[in-house]
């Protein structure tokens, strides 16, 4: 094949991609009320079942001060609800665009990443969304400077919260494919990540600390867990080149 017809293979995957996504997005939009009364705006209410698990009262009253805020806010959700639900799917297309190009070995562990990457990708969605967005919440909405300064939280506000905290957690749990990726190219080895693993405790607690700023124990072990646990699993899916040589 040419180059021409290559970029039309990719065309035609980037489309079939785009009209999936944009099919599902409006399909969820009519589902307005199980998408936010039910999920996104869930951690907003005194009742989320994460709170009665800790023991905590929380709830947090949203406004809206901007004209089409939440007309928008309805729009951005479906779309990137689309894109998570597809995620997938797109991970599909990618794999049919560049599978013709790979080896049956290279194939095999193409698409044991794929798979990997993206069930890490939906963890890291739901610790996101059910452990750390609840605590930031319950932190902020409390939190004041001076009792003479009362919190309001508009939708805006929260939405950006919400984007930033379960998007981030999603892909911080690439952590472990990304090391495996890097072991491959050479740039890190198993050995190297063994010795530094105090660095990645510190590094880890510093993190946790910045996610969930309330500072209690409990919250920093419930966030610095999982991504010491990320760590390890990187180490384990590294390359080990003295093993490999043995081998041969």
């Amino acid at each position: 094949m040419t180059f021409w017809d290559h970029l039309d293979v990719l065309r035609g995957s980037l489309f079939r991609a785009l009209a999936v996504t944009l099919a599902v997005s409006v399909g969820l939009f009519f589902f307005k009320e199980f998408l936010f009364d039910g999920l996104i705006l869930a951690p907003t209410r005194g009742d989320f079942f994460v709170y009665r698990w800790l023991g905590i009262s929380s709830g947090l009253s949203l406004v809206n001060i901007e004209v089409a805020a939440q007309f928008i806010t309805h729009i951005k959700v479906t779309f990137l609800c689309a894109l998570i639900l597809c995620t997938p799917y797109l991970l599909f297309e990618i794999w049919r665009f560049i599978a013709p190009a790979l080896y049956t070995r290279e194939k095999r562990a193409t698409r044991r990443a794929f798979l990997l990457s993206a069930g890490l990708f939906y963890l890291g969605l739901a610790i996101g969304y059910v452990v750390v967005l609840p605590l930031m919440v319950n932190f902020f909405q409390g939190y004041s400077v001076s009792d003479s300064v009362t919190n309001t939280i508009s939708l805006t506000s929260y939405m950006s919260t919400f984007y930033s905290t379960v998007l981030l957690f999603g892909l911080v749990f690439e952590i472990p494919v990304l090391l495996a990726l890097l072991s491959r190219l050479g740039l890190v080895t198993r050995r190297m990540l063994r010795r530094g693993w105090r660095y990645a405790v510190l590094t880890v607690v510093v993190l946790a600390a910045v996610i969930t700023p309330s500072g209690d124990p409990f919250s920093l072990m419930v966030v610095s867990l999982p991504l010491f646990l990320l760590y390890m699993l990187g180490i384990a899916l590294c390359r080990d080149p003295e093993k490999e040589e043995a081998a041969a």
